[in-house]
């Protein structure tokens, strides 16, 4: 695509050795700069869960994510397209990433219920609506598109690439995702190569779509074509491959993966994809996934667990998580980590911050949740710098030698 090169860019800044493909660069936007690698903060239905975006922006981070499936269920792509998009409707100015809503299809559907994902939607989850999905046999998928029964009401609704991206352009997002078939970790290699093909004849169909709607816009929207193939390296290699004579502006890796096999896995699909073009590693953003996925050349990273561990008591911290639940921090006047320079550990001790939680107080999952978005952030920034001073391998053995 010949789009103006203020619109969307990707460039390399530093490339960390022959050994590695670590890189430090920068995505240019419509609304405004990343600095790779980044961690992406997901505000799943148009909001940071119990962090205001002014909140966001001064804890370090450069972009938001949001969700696809969530927000056509509730309130509704007609509703934000009217509103101005979502940078607008939730007050977000800089750079936004959606998905495809791919991954929700994957949790109605072949994970319903199976405990390997779970169908998001906190309090609306009653057991008479699950009770309904089920009876409808959750998400059917075919070479057309997935049908579905909402979370919430248990409505029936159908999703295909052009309506995907359909709505990821109501939305208005900088970098939105190809509609794919996430499979399970558990399906077989039979299925895993229908479902790859059908992942490909979407990417397709999704680029033409979303090539038509931008033809109409002021803004460039960038499309990033998904990676799947399971944990099988030449269904790996035979997505990267074929994704890559695609007209794509980056590329998301989709999939599960176990913790033993992220970065060889990573590697198979980096090793294939232009050197050019960003790389998003989706749903991962664990200490050691981050290393393991920027050793392996991916640019961003997007998870819920920052904030997801925040209101359940759980804080990261230089040497480990800590559940401050705990009893030996009720009477600590200690912050969660000295050295962090985050509004929480500024401002109040670890015994304020347990008092919270007990009491039930809403403060505690805003506090805990700055805190562990400002760490995740914060330690991407680090391996940043350490590209490009070419420290990165002492900082990481040092590093995970501390926090394990």
């Amino acid at each position: 695509m010949n789009q103006p090169s203020n619109h969307f860019q990707f460039s390399i800044q530093k490339k960390l050795s022959k050994n590695s493909m670590a890189r430090a660069g920068v995505i240019s936007t419509p609304h405004g700069d990343m600095q790779t690698p980044a961690f992406i903060t997901v505000g799943t239905a148009a909001t940071v869960k119990a962090v205001t975006p002014e909140q966001v922006q001064q804890l370090g981070a450069q972009a938001v994510l949001a969700n696809t499936y969530h927000l056509y269920l509730r309130p509704g792509e007609d509703i934000i397209q009217k509103a101005g998009g979502l940078h607008t409707f939730m007050h977000w100015p800089g750079p936004m990433f959606t998905d495809s809503g791919g991954f929700q299809v994957f949790s109605l559907g072949e994970a319903f219920g199976k405990g390997i994902s779970k169908v998001a939607g906190g309090e609306d989850s009653k057991s008479s609506v699950n009770e309904r999905i089920s009876q409808a046999k959750k998400a059917k998928i075919t070479d057309e598109g997935v049908t579905f029964w909402s979370h919430i009401d248990g409505s029936k609704h159908e999703l295909n690439p052009e309506k995907s991206m359909q709505i990821q352009h109501a939305l208005g997002a900088d970098i939105i995702f190809a509609f794919d078939e996430c499979t399970s970790p558990h399906a077989p290699r039979a299925y895993q190569e229908i479902a790859l093909n059908r992942t490909h004849a979407w990417a397709a169909r999704s680029l033409h779509e979303h090539q038509k709607l931008n033809a109409t816009q002021a803004n460039y929207q960038a499309l990033y074509g998904v990676v799947q193939g399971g944990q099988f390296q030449d269904l790996r290699e035979l997505s990267a491959t074929t994704l890559a004579e695609m007209d794509f502006d980056g590329f998301g890796i989709g999939g599960s993966f176990t913790k033993d096999d992220i970065a060889t896995a990573v590697g198979w699909v980096t090793a294939k994809l232009p050197e050019a073009k960003p790389r998003h590693l989706l749903g991962m953003g664990e200490v050691i996934d981050l290393f393991k996925g920027i050793e392996a050349g991916i640019d961003t990273f997007d998870c819920v667990s920052p904030t997801r561990i925040a209101r359940n008591g759980t804080v990261y911290t230089a040497k480990g998580r800590v559940s401050l639940t705990n009893a030996k921090y009720a009477t600590s006047l200690k912050p969660i980590d000295s050295q962090c320079s985050c509004y929480t550990c500024q401002n109040f001790s670890t015994a304020y911050l347990n008092h919270l939680i007990k009491a039930g107080e809403m403060l505690s999952a805003t506090l805990l949740s700055i805190h562990n978005l400002h760490f995740v952030t914060d330690l991407v920034d680090q391996i940043r710098k350490s590209l490009l001073d070419d420290s990165f391998f002492d900082f990481k053995k040092q590093y995970l030698a501390n926090y394990y």
